[in-house]
């Protein structure tokens, strides 16, 4: 498969965030509908019960786009041991939704509560537990067919660089790339991905803007406030070496899945939100289409290769 056959999306590039208090929701019918007509064939789930729980109408829903589902996002209390059941039950919930969805990823996020996402930083005594965690949570995808991947996010229990190695070091999970976070926890996005290439599950796919980067991670503006100021732009158009990165994932020749994830916050009432959302989205795979020709092959090759 060439690497956009390898693309999806998700329902956060048409604004509908997992984060609680996220902006205007489009409607599904909406977003499903931008979606296939932009040229997607796989989408995530978004916010959990967004699309529908039961997944014989999520897989009708989905088929009714012409789409099929590759995963989704499940912020989860790893830390914390008075929550063990209700974690347990989350994560098999999800699980059982995803898989009987048609996907295959379940990408999980650390978070302290489920509506408040980082209280503070894991304590130094927590870690072991999360990592314990994370485990049984990898078995419980596995169990039902899936592959999980923990997820590095701004505003999560696992935000920054340093959280997310000691993560990694401290568990056998696997890593979803995630270029932007990644680079707003103050990681080297590049290295990160040559360093832990073989722990990659899964990549989403963002540029970011770095002057509202520094604001974002400064405390100057929120997420969300970045975000609708143009934190994630079309890929290229950023400062993240978005084709450095991609050339040494499609080198690997592990044939990783790509979410484009370009973060969206609608205000309610906005008419031009849909038509500049769907711009957006074809700006980047235009992007990525300009790479097909390098990355063609890439991995089974002995010829060097780079992006332009």
């Amino acid at each position: 498969m060439n690497l956009l056959e390898r693309l999806a999306t998700a329902p956060i590039s048409w604004g509908v965030c997992e984060m609680p208090g996220w902006g205007h929701q489009l409607p599904c019918e909406a977003v499903l509908k931008e979606m296939s007509s932009t040229g997607f064939t796989h989408t995530e789930l978004g916010s959990l019960g967004y699309l529908p729980k039961d997944p014989a109408e999520l897989r009708s829903a989905l088929n009714d786009h012409n789409l099929s589902l590759l995963g989704g996002f499940v912020p989860l209390v790893l830390h914390d041991p008075a929550q063990v059941e209700t974690t347990r039950a989350a994560a098999t919930e999800a699980a059982a939704l995803i898989s009987g969805g048609g996907g295959r990823y379940f990408v999980t996020c650390a978070v302290s509560h489920p509506d408040n996402w980082r209280q503070r930083p894991l304590a130094q005594h927590e870690c072991p537990a999360a990592a314990a965690a994370l485990d049984e949570v990898e078995k419980i995808a596995a169990d039902h067919g899936l592959i999980q991947a923990l997820h590095p996010h701004f505003g999560s229990l696992v935000e920054t660089a340093a959280e997310t190695e000691h993560m990694l070091e401290s568990s056998d999970t696997a890593l979803v790339l995630d270029t932007a976070h990644l680079l707003l926890g103050g990681g080297d996005v590049a290295d990160m991905a040559k360093r832990y290439l073989d722990r990659i599950a899964l990549v989403h796919i963002k540029d970011v803007n770095l002057g509202i980067a520094a604001r974002v991670t400064a405390g100057e503006l929120s997420l969300m406030q970045g975000v609708q100021q143009g934190l994630f732009p079309p890929l290229g158009q950023g400062g993240l070496p978005i084709a450095e990165i991609v050339d040494l994932l499609e080198k690997s020749g592990r044939n990783l899945w790509y979410v484009l994830e370009q973060d969206a916050a609608i205000a309610e009432g906005d008419p031009s939100a849909i038509a500049r959302l769907r711009f957006d989205a074809c700006q980047s795979i235009d992007f990525l289409r300009r790479l097909e020709p390098a990355t063609a092959g890439a991995g089974t090759s002995q010829k060097q290769q780079h992006l332009p």
